[in-house]
């Protein structure tokens, strides 16, 4: 019998429709999972083509990762903060303004598939030539610039974001080679792992930079060239890239692309919940769940009961070399915390066997990482099922995608738990 003949839930994101993700077992509808997102239409997927698009309101978005340049064929469900991008008109170039060059818009498909990706060229020699837009965001913070850039006949570009005055970051990427440049931070603390390079196919890469305000200012600029080098600003006459889909947004990572026109656009946050069910009223149970580490602090599942702020199961990434199942109700919070690094981009396959009210096992990547065997006494009270998010009620708005989700009626036996949880 395989480890799967046994599960009472099986979520791999596969059918849907607006509101609604399905399970694979069963298929009485009882584990199908309500999804939330924009209500607006303005979220955005990877689709099985490659392709970013926009999806309807409240349809789960299944999007489809890229390795090395190649979509996969397994999706994940995307599950995101909600996230403003700043940047007006973040594809329509001609509204931008440009310096020493020619800027021709809607002059090559960009990643949506659309004839919508624009072209500069430098056309002065000497100075810095770009593009440049500017922009207002709500507040001083943590702040993560992207754009799509494809390699034309310059090896390098640079985007620049900056209040105007003394605090910024000129970031510097290899759109040839795929290769992250380097930084150089002014008025900010920066650090080279925060820059991003993201292959999206086709030549295409999403290029991000995180920085954090140390000034005032809330009117910045946002402003992207051909460069000389890696740690050049300019370029000669003639050098030339393609770019696409420019985003601001307050945050510590990249979220998908925001899509803006005159107005700056906000896409709101995702949910998926499976409440008050009866796949499981009690221990022992053991629940599995695939994803991929998006940021630290978030949690990949949880259960709960959706309406206290105090009741919940939960495994979280507490930092990049520790994660903890948090258990808890009004009465009792116990936390245990593990040693185990890892990176943000990485696949995490998690098992916990709840064995009992004071009993667990935690199983990561086919190690054993926790045995509690004496902890606190929590009676079950916990009737629902979210993903990546920690509570419903009292939520904090963090998010973490996920792959693959799993409920067994019943503890698994280690070398079950074992052989679930190997890469």
């Amino acid at each position: 019998m395989s480890i799967y003949d046994k599960a009472s839930l099986i979520q791999i994101p596969s059918g849907y429709k607006a509101g609604n993700l399905y399970s694979v077992i069963p298929n009485s509808g009882a584990g199908d999972f309500t999804v939330t997102g924009d209500a607006e239409g303005d979220a955005t997927r990877v689709n099985s083509q490659g392709l970013i698009e926009t999806v309807n309101a409240n349809v789960p978005r299944l999007n489809y990762p890229f390795i090395d340049g190649v979509v996969q064929d397994c999706p994940h469900l995307l599950l995101e903060p909600q996230r403003t991008n700043y940047i007006t008109y973040s594809e329509d170039f001609s509204q931008w303004n440009s310096a020493r060059g020619t800027l021709d818009v809607n002059n090559i498909t960009s990643p949506t598939g659309s004839l919508n990706g624009s072209l500069y060229t430098k056309t002065e020699s000497g100075n810095e030539g770009y593009v440049l837009r500017d922009l207002t965001v709500s507040s001083v913070g943590t702040y993560t610039a992207s754009v799509f850039f494809k390699y034309n006949n310059n090896q390098y570009v640079h985007f620049l974001l900056w209040d105007g005055s003394s605090n910024g970051v000129r970031c510097y990427f290899d759109i040839q080679n795929g290769n992250i440049g380097s930084a150089v931070a002014f008025g900010t603390t920066f650090s080279a792992s925060d820059l991003s390079m993201e292959d999206y196919g086709n030549g295409w890469y999403k290029c991000s930079a995180k920085f954090t305000t140390t000034g005032t200012d809330t009117i910045w600029q946002f402003r992207f060239s051909p460069s000389g080098g890696n740690n050049s600003a300019n370029s000669n006459t003639g050098a030339k890239f393609y770019f696409f889909g420019a985003q601001v947004q307050q945050g510590t990572y990249p979220t998908s692309y925001i899509q803006t026109g005159e107005s700056t656009v906000t896409r709101l946050v995702d949910s998926c919940h499976l409440l008050n069910h009866s796949l499981f009223t009690d221990y022992p149970f053991t629940v599995y769940g695939k994803a991929e580490a998006v940021a630290i602090g978030n949690t990949i599942f949880s259960l709960v009961d959706n309406t206290s702020t105090t009741e919940y199961l939960t495994f979280q990434l507490t930092s990049a070399t520790q994660v903890a199942v948090i258990r808890r109700n009004p009465s009792t919070s116990d936390a245990d915390y593990y040693n185990f690094s890892y990176s943000i981009g990485d696949t995490l396959k998690v098992a916990i066997s709840y064995i009992s009210n004071t009993s667990y096992k935690l199983y990561i990547n086919g190690t054993q990482i926790g045995n509690v065997t004496s902890g606190s006494s929590l009676p079950f009270a916990y009737p629902d099922i979210i993903l990546g998010q920690q509570r419903v009620s009292l939520d904090t708005g963090l998010r973490n995608s996920i792959n693959e989700f799993m409920v067994f009626n019943e503890a698994l036996s280690d070398s079950e738990l074992q052989t679930l949880t190997t890469l």
